[in-house]
């Protein structure tokens, strides 16, 4: 399989996953009583940017992977390592400005962050056997 047919699968599938997280997040609030507007722009722009840094780092991971292929090991790494610290940064200087703009609530803004390992595992669960774990 294409690498990027890969890369666009894993983030579509991290994309649902988030998406759930997300509404059920949003549902949880209105539950408590607590749901506003700026818990549904945090929810979405935390969803946001929890998505586009894992399609970033699965791009990554996959030039880093065909960089080792050709026998530039330490390339691969570099790569991997710059481009952790740039995603790290953008997406701690987006949330910072999210949560101190008064338009997103702190904690529905972070939350998503903590949706794609879940849903990673889920995935896996329901992983074919056939398919190769990528």
């Amino acid at each position: 399989m294409d690498t990027r047919k890969i890369v666009f699968k894993q983030t579509g599938i991290i994309a649902a996953g988030v998406c759930v997280g997300v509404a059920a997040m949003l549902g949880i609030f209105a539950l408590l009583g607590a749901f506003d507007r700026t818990v549904l722009f945090g929810g979405l722009l935390g969803g946001v940017m929890t998505i586009l840094n894992f399609f970033f780092m699965a791009m990554t991971t996959s030039l880093a992977a065909d960089r080792a292929e050709a026998q530039n090991v330490k390339g691969g790494q570099m790569l991997l390592s710059g481009s952790q610290l740039v995603r790290y940064i953008v997406l701690f200087l987006v949330l910072f400005a999210g949560a101190k703009s008064g338009y997103c609530h702190p904690f529905a803004l972070v939350a998503p962050l903590l949706f794609v390992r879940p849903t990673l595992m889920v995935a896996e669960f329901f992983r074919k056997d056939g398919e190769a774990a990528r």
